[in-house]
């Protein structure tokens, strides 16, 4: 390898991989996935010398293991199950489900195995691609200095008042890189009281941080793939599946995977009640919340009592906009990734990895922004869309 070992600990992804892939190690062993990389970014070139160097990075992650203090940490996490950690005992990354390559500077990522396996690459690939890429494009030390200087000034913002939301770090996935995640979340814990905690469980572990995550698309998306599912129910049954394996103990609801409007049919009385809060990830922000305050007070529930989370690509601005207009509406917090880790004089890459394939069959996300829909089959999207269309008409 050209650089050092970007990915040293198995802990260093997502919490909510490790809550996800609890609910499909106890209920859905049985599906199999597939994921896509793909760089939203325009022009983006990827070089022989950054697929080589990415390649023996992922050799390198396969030859990890959990060790001992690293599962004793995933077992001190309240909704974290015994079972699970032990199953976790056994598991390491599999090479032979990872294929890369270029097609005219245009990287290629495809991930395909037992979904319990496969959906856990996600976050360690693009932590690897991530640094790479701006390893080998550009100046390394110039952009870490950029970063630390931006990061200073965000502090700063935070001593003088200017900034007064509270926010978890959620950047792990296209950080700069793992040394300047390391600086970034240290000077954070040091200086910014502010920051809640962090998504990425290897440095809530290493500096004592509250590790925070709920469940993502792929979640949600992976009940398409099931026979006996209606398309237009999964969120439902997803639901369903969460709170019956976490008792409201992990309780915040990502509503966009196939659009919010067909989320609330299923968040009905009962879950309302189960959940804590929800997450929004896609479409106009204030909109989302003043509809999901709505739908609480359909219910009869007191909005101030839920969480209102934001996770939609912001920055400290947009952050403060969204505490102060809905601060007395109901509870705020936000998830800020990119603009913590990768806030250089350089543009962060907008990079994914997606799941588009349950059991050989084409899932999709739809979301409520039509620059995030993602599927590889344009018939099954269509006949997706469709689906949610009848079922929204039959509801209204």
């Amino acid at each position: 390898m050209k650089f050092e070992p970007i990915i040293t600990s198995l802990l260093d992804t997502d919490l909510y991989k490790f809550n996800m892939n609890q609910v499909i190690f106890h209920k859905h062993t049985d599906l199999n996935g597939e994921y896509h990389f793909k760089c939203r970014n325009k022009d983006v070139i990827f070089t022989d010398e950054m697929l080589n160097e990415i390649n023996m990075q992922i050799d390198h992650l396969c030859t990890l293991k959990f060790t001992n203090d690293e599962l004793d940490y995933l077992r001190s996490i309240r909704f974290i199950k015994f079972d699970y950690v032990e199953f976790l005992r056994l598991w390491h990354p599999i090479r032979d489900y990872v294929t890369t390559y270029l097609d005219s500077g245009i990287l290629n990522v495809i991930v395909k195995g037992p979904l319990f396996s496969a959906m856990q690459f996600e976050i360690y690939l693009l932590e690897i691609i991530n640094e790479v890429y701006f390893r080998c494009k550009y100046d390394y030390n110039m952009l870490l200095e950029s970063a630390k200087e931006r990061l200073e000034e965000k502090i700063l913002k935070f001593k003088n008042k200017e900034y007064n939301f509270k926010f978890a770090e959620f950047g792990c996935r296209r950080r700069l890189s793992k040394e300047f995640m390391n600086y970034a979340i240290k000077r954070l814990k040091d200086s910014c009281p502010n920051m809640v905690g962090t998504s990425d469980v290897y440095f809530a572990y290493k500096y004592n941080l509250t590790p925070i995550g709920t469940f993502a698309h792929e979640y949600v998306q992976m009940y398409q793939g099931i026979d006996s599912i209606p398309l237009a129910y999964t969120n439902h049954y997803a639901l369903n599946d969460w709170y019956d394996e976490y008792k409201g103990d992990n309780g915040t609801a990502l509503t966009d995977t196939l659009t919010t409007d067909l989320f609330l049919l299923d968040f009905d009385r009962a879950m309302v009640n189960n959940y804590s809060g929800v997450r929004h990830d896609s479409g106009d922000p204030y909109i989302w919340g003043e509809k999901i305050i709505n739908h609480y007070k359909k219910y009869g529930v007191d909005p101030k009592t839920k969480m209102l989370l934001f996770s939609d690509s912001l920055d400290f601005k947009r952050a403060e906009a969204l505490y102060q207009y809905f601060k007395d509406k109901s509870k705020v917090s936000f998830g800020i990734g990119t603009y913590i880790t990768n806030d250089t004089c350089v543009d962060a890459l907008n990079i994914v990895i997606k799941l588009q394939y349950v059991n050989d069959r084409p899932v999709a996300k739809i979301s409520d922004s039509s620059t995030k829909t993602m599927c590889d089959d344009e018939v099954y999207l269509k006949y997706l869309k469709n689906s949610i269309d009848f079922r929204l008409k039959r509801n209204k």
